[in-house]
C-alpha cells in the first residue's frame, strides 16, 4: 500500500488521534493554546492532509503565515516533539510503509516551518530518519466488546519469546497485569504485553481492538498512565 491509497477515513483517524495527544502534551499544548474552536481546527487539518495526500484541493490556508502569527509561542524543540508524536500515531494507525511516507512528508513540512520561524538557528529536522519497524508475525481480527475472546478476559500469559501489542482503535479497555507490583491501565491507544506475565483485559464499554504478535519487543506508539496496586 502506498500513501496515494490512503483513505479519507484513515486521514481523519490520524488527525483526530494526533491532535487528541497534542492537546494533553506538556510541551506541545502551549503552542496550540490559542485554538478555541477545535472542531474547526481538526476539519482544517483533515482538509490539509487530504489536499497534500490525495490532491483534493480542499485546503486553502497558508501554514507558514499562520505559524508566524503565533511565533512567540513556538519553540524549536516543539517541532521535534511534534514529529515524534506524529511518528507514533501514524505508525499505529496505518501500515508501516504508509506511515514512513507520512513521516517523510511531516519532516519536510516541519523543516519549512522551522526555516521560516527560526532561520539557520532552527533544528535540522530533515536529518531525523524514520525507521520502518519489523512487522508482527501474526495479527488477530478486529474485535469489539461482543467478540473479544473470553480467554482474554481471564488471567493468562504469553509463552516465552512472544510479545504482543494490544491496539485500541476506538473506545477503551482496562488492562490488568500481575507483575510485581501488580498494575492496571486504561488503554486508549496501545500497550505492550510482555511474555510470561499473567494479565487479563476488562471491557469497560464499546470498544474496537486488535492484537499483534511479535518475536521481539515491539515499538510502543503512545504512553499510557499506569496505576500501581502496591497494596494488592
Amino acid at each position: 500500500m502506498s500513501v496515494a491509497q490512503i483513505t479519507e477515513a484513515q486521514i481523519s483517524l490520524i488527525v483526530d488521534r494526533f491532535y487528541g495527544a497534542v492537546r494533553t502534551d506538556p510541551i506541545l499544548s502551549e503552542g496550540f493554546s490559542p485554538i478555541t474552536d477545535w472542531d474547526d481546527h481538526l476539519q482544517r487539518m483533515r482538509d490539509f492532509w487530504s489536499s497534500l495526500l490525495l490532491a483534493t484541493g480542499r485546503y486553502k490556508g497558508n501554514p507558514v503565515a499562520l505559524h508566524l502569527i503565533h511565533a512567540t509561542r513556538i519553540h524549536p524543540e516543539m517541532f521535534e516533539r511534534w514529529l515524534a508524536l506524529w511518528h507514533r500515531v501514524t505508525l499505529d494507525t496505518v501500515p508501516a510503509d504508509v506511515a514512513a511516507e507520512l513521516q517523510i512528508k511531516a519532516r519536510r513540512i516541519a523543516s519549512r516551518l522551522t526555516s521560516a520561524l527560526f532561520g539557520a538557528e532552527g533544528p535540522n529536522l530533515l536529518s531525523i530518519r524514520s525507521t520502518k519497524p519489523a512487522q508482527p508475525y501474526k495479527s488477530t481480527p478486529i474485535f469489539d466488546e461482543s467478540t473479544i475472546p473470553e480467554p482474554l478476559l481471564r488471567s493468562h500469559q504469553l509463552r516465552r519469546g512472544t510479545w504482543a501489542k494490544l491496539t485500541v482503535l476506538a473506545g477503551n479497555l482496562r488492562y490488568h497485569q500481575y507483575s510485581r507490583p501488580p498494575s492496571s491501565a486504561e488503554i486508549h491507544s496501545s500497550v505492550i504485553i510482555p511474555p510470561e506475565v499473567p494479565h487479563h483485559l476488562e471491557i469497560v464499554g464499546p470498544v474496537k481492538c486488535q492484537l499483534h504478535f511479535y518475536d521481539h519487543k515491539p515499538h510502543l506508539d503512545c504512553s499510557i498512565v499506569i496505576e500501581r496496586k502496591d497494596n494488592a
